[in-house]
């Protein structure tokens, strides 16, 4: 049997440096890769040069002690253009984008994977804690991991099957704590390197700053309402509030007030209390599905709203469009235009898309 390579996404963290060393370990011939996004974010100032980026530095020492090839590929044009431009665009639009499912999408499950195929990888692995397998029927199905604290499944319900053939995922079978262990004993020097949880492109974890500096957008004031109408406040533009919001709200009030709604149409926040921040439904467009290629037919499932959240049973109606409308059998609190709606069976990864706007009637 010929040896298989794999390329293996190191963003210079342990988690990826751990995926290269057990697939050594495994047999296979593995180099790594490792992508240039932008001049914003953790570690990079616009004056460095790529060798000087922290994700690149510490990826190439890892290689380095590892013995295997390491790649730097300057993937800045497409980033702005699929992620970050599209950041800017949804925040415009009064929504609240996950640019992480964005950038799996079109970024490291797209253009990444390409160019490890033409440097020659049979395959592309990545440290997502999510495991792969194929049912009966050879339709390749995605499941969470066994570490449910660490299970990044809710930003890959987009993969198709084309993309899904080329993947292995290493640590599924693992607890987070279990691949630090792991990366202390491959002696990496990454070991010990703190996790970041902040989008990578946000300087300093503040998007309001960051839609402020890379756009012209124009944030225009407008009137803080209740679902009535009435007045209660000033805004400072849409796209610096979010769904379930509470706190720098600015409002007098003798019960807690939240953002339960964005009119765009009206320039206006509407707020109310904690129980009209629940919704009974969704809408979601641009759905993909997993296990079948198209829902033709309802569909009771468990959802999840955002990443990190529990599950709560509903019912998935499919519309025009590649669309749905999802009905959940207990209201969910801060439904949110512009995250995903997931979809689950147990452990299995259904799909998922994209929330357009929450039901209430």
């Amino acid at each position: 049997m010929q040896e298989k390579t794999v390329a293996v996404a190191m963003s210079g963290g342990v988690d990826s440096s751990t995926t290269a060393a057990i697939l050594l370990d495994e047999g296979y011939k593995v180099f790594g890769i490792t992508m240039v996004l932008s001049d914003e974010g953790r570690g990079f100032s616009k004056e460095d040069s790529y060798e000087n980026l922290s994700s690149v530095k510490d990826a190439h020492t890892v290689c380095k002690m590892l013995k295997i090839k390491h790649y730097v590929v300057d993937f800045k044009d497409i980033f702005k253009r699929e992620v970050s431009d599209y950041f800017i665009n949804e925040y415009m639009a009064a929504h609240t984008p996950n640019p992480c499912v964005r950038c799996n999408h079109y970024i490291k499950f797209g253009r990444l994977l390409n160019e490890c195929l033409k440097l020659g990888a049979d395959y592309m692995a990545t440290g997502h804690y999510v495991s792969i397998e194929q049912n009966s029927e050879g339709r390749y199905l995605i499941k969470r991991a066994v570490d449910t604290h660490k299970d990044q499944s809710y930003v890959l319900y987009h993969l198709s099957q084309e993309v899904l053939k080329r993947i292995i995922f290493p640590l599924s079978k693992y607890t987070k704590s279990q691949i630090r262990e792991m990366a202390a004993n491959y002696k990496l020097p990454v070991a010990n390197k703190k996790e970041s949880q902040e989008i990578c492109f946000i300087p300093n974890d503040d998007y309001k700053a960051y839609l402020k500096d890379n756009s012209q957008m124009q944030f225009i004031p407008g009137n803080i309402v209740d679902i009535k109408g009435n007045k209660l406040g000033r805004h400072k533009g849409l796209s610096l509030y979010t769904i379930g919001q509470r706190k720098g709200l600015g409002i007098a009030s003798p019960e807690p007030l939240y953002v339960i709604r964005l009119d765009k149409e009206k320039n206006e926040v509407v707020v109310g209390s904690n129980d009209q921040i629940f919704s009974r439904g969704l809408m979601a467009e641009n759905l993909n599905w997993i296990p079948f290629d198209r829902l033709n037919e309802p569909l009771k499932t468990k959802a999840q709203i955002r990443y990190g959240k529990n599950v709560s049973d509903a019912l998935v109606m499919p519309q025009e469009n590649n669309t749905a409308k999802v009905i959940f059998t207990q209201p969910q609190r801060a439904v949110t235009p512009g995250q995903s709606v997931v979809f689950y069976d147990n452990d299995i990864l259904l799909g998922g898309g994209i929330i357009t706007v929450s039901i209430n009637e």
